[in-house]
């Protein structure tokens, strides 16, 4: 089964014919302020897009930030990163994209490690000096050690994406990397090495990178698997972790190439999404016993387009996928799957019975108000995230390019349904400018509410010559949640964070975790050819929080509880989270819940729906804070 939608964007209004001259002096105009070169102008595709009616953010006073510091601790932590994105004077897509970040226990010393995802030099260019990901082990007290060799990952790749979850149900949490080229599936073994799995698997996805020289592969045509985002789901609730991937666009270096792209005086610039074909997202069911198959037809996961309206013509896929969550929307038990499109609208598969017993999804984003923002248009989605930000009220929230707001999609009340709130919680103004990458809800006060951080810098590094609004490195954006329905994020400034967040970068993925177990949520922010920033949450302890380590029993519900959904009741307040996969840009933040309650001292009652099928819900009470505490299933106290 596949979505075909005769309609991949909504149809152009039509104009009257623009005069010549009127044309010629809008080049001149474009060339006075730095603009694309009149061969770009002319050779791009037509193309006619009407303003998105987004308005103004609501008047109100702004809330005063409390003060909450980050502290750059990377120097001296040994995290020792720095990105390689392989740029050549070709300038190829790949190279804007950036790498993930995942923060994750894989030693089950109860401390998050960091593993941070590199590209590499293109076949041709200093093949003796390849850079890997790095895994870096957590030893307490702000120290890491880079362990990648010893744990079997100093693999040569163009990685992109990372997931975490435990596929094979061992209680070790393993490892999938999304490649520009062979994605890689990677085994926890006892805690201390990974292993790859990905033949046996059978989640390679396609070639490799061609072993050549620069100048042949600067001009292969056959198309190269460009993954992006991924992450582990149940799908189908069998206790099994199942794997989705995000794909970008039909790619390779010979069709990068024979797109025009320049800037004034002929200089290559980046190509555009839009003048590239889309791609199709993968999703592989897992079989058991280290076996996946590729069911993305069958599942209905592959969206197609019409290339005209006759019956016999062509289809052409329809994504461009760079982001995706994975929550139960309709609260039916089935996890639902968003994913952020660039330049095409937004897909939501809706998960439903299949004909045969088994799940399939529908693509239903138009239908639902998912597809586009305020405004009917697509915009050009990277990152996403999922979560309750207002008591009863979750939303979605996608990170656009720039000179387009955030979208924030919020699921109505009652029937499955969405429409983009970005205006009324205070969102459209303050993050229009920048461009926005990595992606997170997270609640860094401890006040009970999630606060988001945009992960923000351009794909060009002469983006400034061409707009003057714009720069390369910039800074990421942290929005406190006021809780007040007037406006519901307020931008935090450095006199509230301190200086080390917001200094700008080429910000890409980002994760959060617990990474000093004092009860905070710390910040691991990736930069695009650049070295990656470890940042220290020091909230005061005004605020608690409670740590809930969730584990399924490996035969009902995945060991990870991926896709569980938690209701946390504490101080006379409801509280909703879930354990998620991949989240934001490229990135897994760590999958044990730290749960701010304000000033509670304990939590009354911890409500948890299992992901699987017929499973009870099970409930703990009387839980302390500020300690950590492991739910298992069939262990709870009613």
């Amino acid at each position: 089964m596949h979505s075909t939608d005769p309609s991949a964007t909504p149809p152009p209004r039509r104009f009257p014919l623009i005069p010549v001259v009127i044309i010629a002096a809008v080049v001149v105009v474009l060339a006075g302020f730095g603009g694309f070169a009149l061969v770009r102008w002319l050779t791009r595709k037509p193309e006619v897009v009407t303003a998105p009616t987004i308005g103004q953010a609501r008047s109100h006073e702004a809330r005063e930030v409390p003060s909450v510091r980050f502290t750059d601790v990377t120097a001296a932590s040994g995290v020792g990163f720095t990105h390689i994105s392989g740029q050549t004077q070709y300038k190829l897509l790949p190279e804007t994209m950036g790498g993930g970040v995942a923060c994750f226990d894989y030693d089950g010393d109860g401390k998050p490690d960091i593993l941070l995802v590199n590209g590499r030099y293109w076949p041709g260019h200093s093949e003796s000096s390849q850079p890997t990901m790095k895994l870096y082990r957590n030893l307490g007290q702000w120290k890491f050690e880079d362990v990648t060799a010893s744990a079997g990952l100093n693999k040569v790749m163009y990685g992109m994406g990372v997931a975490v979850g435990d596929y094979d149900n061992d209680n070790r949490p393993d490892l999938f990397v999304s490649c520009v080229g062979k994605h890689h599936l990677f085994r926890n073994v006892d805690g201390k090495k990974f292993e790859e799995t990905t033949d046996e698997a059978g989640v390679g996805g396609g070639p490799d990178l061609p072993t050549t020289t620069k100048d042949e592969f600067a001009n292969w045509g056959p198309p190269i698997p460009f993954g992006s985002s991924a992450t582990f789901v149940d799908y189908d609730a069998d206790g099994k972790l199942d794997l989705f991937i995000c794909h970008y666009v039909t790619w390779s270096p010979k069709i990068d190439r024979n797109v025009v792209s320049t800037l004034e005086g002929g200089k290559r610039t980046y190509v555009q999404p839009k003048d590239m074909d889309g791609s199709q997202c993968k999703l592989y069911r897992n079989l058991g016993a280290g076996k996946f198959t590729d069911v993305s037809a069958a599942a209905g996961v592959e969206v197609w387009s019409k290339t005209g309206t006759n019956a016999g013509d062509t289809l052409r896929p329809v994504g461009k996928a760079l982001g995706v969550i994975a929550w139960d929307a309709d609260a039916d038990g089935y996890p639902d799957l968003y994913v952020a499109n660039d330049t095409v609208r937004n897909f939501f598969f809706e998960n439903r019975a299949g004909p045969d017993g088994g799940r399939v999804f529908v693509e239903n984003g138009a239908k639902l108000g998912a597809a586009y923002a305020d405004g009917g248009q697509p915009r050009g989605g990277m990152g996403i995230d999922w979560g309750e930000f207002a008591p009863g009220r979750c939303a979605a929230v996608v990170a656009n390019f720039a000179n387009e707001p955030v979208t924030f999609v919020e699921k109505g009340s009652g029937k499955l349904s969405f429409s983009d709130s970005a205006t009324v919680v205070g969102l459209v103004g303050p993050t229009r400018n920048s461009l926005k990458f990595g992606t997170l809800f997270f609640d860094y006060d401890n006040d009970g509410r999630l606060d988001l951080l945009l992960n923000n810098g351009h794909i060009d590094p002469d983006i400034n010559s061409i707009q003057r609004s714009q720069t390369y490195a910039q800074e990421p954006q942290l929005f406190w949640n006021t809780g007040d329905a007037a406006c519901y994020f307020e931008r935090a400034t450095e006199k509230a964070t301190g200086p080390d967040l917001l200094q700008p970068l080429v910000g890409r993925g980002s994760a959060f975790a617990d990474l000093d177990g004092d009860g905070d949520l710390d910040v691991v922010l990736g930069a695009n050819g650049g070295p990656a920033r470890v940042l220290r949450n020091d909230a005061p302890a005004t605020h608690k929080s409670i740590r809930l380590d969730l584990r399924g029993d490996g035969t009902k519900a995945n060991r990870s509880a991926i896709g569980a959904m938690v209701t946390i009741e504490a101080g006379g307040r409801k509280l909703v989270r879930a354990v998620m996969g991949g989240r934001g840009y490229l990135s897994q933040s760590e999958l044990p819940l730290t749960v701010g309650i304000g000033t509670a001292t304990k939590v009354d009652k911890v409500i948890v729906r299992w992901p699987g099928l017929d499973l009870p819900t099970e409930t703990w009470t009387n839980l302390d804070a500020g300690k950590t505490h492991l739910l298992e299933l069939g262990r709870s106290q009613k």
